[in-house]
């Protein structure tokens, strides 16, 4: 049931079709096959190439084989090579002759080319709106949690007093970053390579520009061999879907962390964990661990498609169907992970007072004594200095900063006063941190403002 037999004097052998087949994972690609089909039959009707009667019955069996397929009465052949053959096989059975003149001015090189364009551009659509939707939540989570102090860190050893609000205001920053590069890519891919044949267009007068605004793109595209042979569009798109990954990634290997028994920042949701089969204590963070493991084969289906890519002669070759599944696995691993992301953090419970025990240890509030004497003119390498020495006391007494007494700051410099004690107190440590970007609670109102606006929320 191929389309090109008519050269060949001999079947093809089980072995070589099972092998040359893309069906079993093309035929995802159904409704935008059959609705470039639509757009490409409506054309050759208004250009006159096919009769008007033929176009309208080319759209009225396609129309009817796209709904036979949603409901499940259609169901896709083996025999067929890949799904622009079943569709064309399945119009001409069902409307005769006319079915026969669908191809004509089209090669499978620009059909599949402006398959996977509409498919690409409805799936970024697709993970701009989960990728909204796991912003929202983070967004949420940093509004209730303007005042929860938490220890920054800095190669994993605390480092200088943040809030959550802060911390995660880091993460949203980087999954908008992300939804810009996918709709960079996405603009990018949106012309049309309907019309470009199968490297050279076509002796027929086809009009690209109506395909072109029927299908939603913005122009079609401008050489004809690098319409077919073009998938940087997908190497764009993979690569975007490659740093979300990454950015899940690291939120992920943070709740994974912060759900330990040690630090215990945060409680999973029992619907979004798991437990072992021999120890009955045990509440595994399942979902994140997943979502960082799941990373690695996001990355594995960018570079197989860039190596496949990397040595390929113009125009179109076969290697091209080798693009597909680790677009389609890359797209639906993403999709799974940010769904459930989102659903992790929305049901989680972040614990603010052991986040604010665990910031009043670990002298993170050194820097701020250090400033404490800056600004009453020792020079910060000696406050540096003697706030250091105040560590070591404090940690060879098992004690925190501010649990030393006074005595004990004015031993190490007469600068000290009482007033360091509310210096280095958390409130004041972080709230005193106003510059741009800082986490000082008037600029993280400012940071969720403009969030709201980027999410098109507005004030509350």
């Amino acid at each position: 049931m191929a389309l090109w037999g008519g050269r060949f004097t001999k079947d093809t052998d089980a072995s070589v079709h099972r092998f040359n087949e893309s069906l079993s994972f093309d035929c995802r690609l159904y409704r935008q096959d059959i609705m470039g089909s639509i757009a490409h039959g409506k054309m050759l009707g208004r250009q006159g190439i096919v009769s008007v009667e033929d176009a309208d019955a080319m759209a009225v069996g396609l129309e009817g084989i796209l709904s036979d397929i949603e409901s499940g009465v259609l169901e896709f052949d083996a025999q067929y090579e890949d799904i622009h053959s079943f569709v064309e096989a399945v119009l001409t059975e069902r409307i005769g002759e006319a079915g026969k003149r669908l191809h004509t001015g089209r090669s499978r090189n620009d059909q599949v080319a402006l398959d996977m364009k509409l498919y690409v551009r409805d799936e970024i659509d697709a993970l701009d709106g989960l990728l909204g939707a796991l912003l929202g939540v983070l967004l949420e989570i940093m509004e209730a949690h303007l005042d929860t102090y938490m220890p920054g860190f800095t190669h994993l050893q605390k480092a200088q007093p943040v809030t959550l609000a802060h911390h995660l205001g880091a993460y949203f920053e980087m999954f908008a970053r992300d939804r810009g590069r996918l709709a960079d890519a996405r603009r990018r891919l949106n012309e049309c390579p309907l019309g470009a044949g199968a490297l050279a267009g076509t002796t027929y007068p086809l009009d690209r520009e109506y395909t072109a605004r029927e299908l939603g793109f913005d122009r079609p595209t401008r050489n004809s061999m690098d319409s077919v042979s073009d998938r940087d569009y997908l190497a764009e798109t993979l690569s975007a879907l490659a740093i979300v990954a990454m950015h899940l990634s690291r939120l992920c290997e943070e709740v994974i962390i912060w759900n330990s028994n040690e630090y215990r920042f945060i409680e999973l949701d029992d619907a979004y964990s798991t437990g072992s089969s021999i120890m009955p204590q045990k509440k595994n963070p399942d979902i994140a661990e997943l979502a960082r493991g799941k990373c690695g084969r996001v990355y594995g289906d960018l570079v197989s498609l860039l190596v496949t890519m990397k040595g390929l002669p113009l125009a179109y070759d076969k290697d091209m169907q080798e693009d597909k599944e680790p677009a389609f696995d890359a797209i639906d691993t993403v999709k799974d992970c940010l769904s459930l992301v989102a659903g992790m953090l929305s049901t989680a419970v972040f614990r603010k007072d052991v986040m604010a025990r665990s910031a009043k240890q670990g002298f993170i509030n050194a820097t701020d004594a250090a400033d404490y004497l800056v600004v009453r003119g020792v020079p910060f390498r000696d406050a540096h200095g003697i706030v250091g020495s105040l560590v070591l006391l404090a940690e060879r007494r098992g004690v925190a900063l501010d649990e030393l007494s006074p005595e004990d700051f004015r031993a190490a410099s007469p600068v000290f006063d009482g007033g360091i004690y509310d210096a280095i107190s958390l409130k004041t440590c972080v709230e005193k941190r106003l510059s741009a970007g800082a986490p000082a609670r008037a600029r993280m109102e400012e940071a969720i403002e403009a969030y709201r606006g980027m999410l098109g929320q507005g004030k509350a």
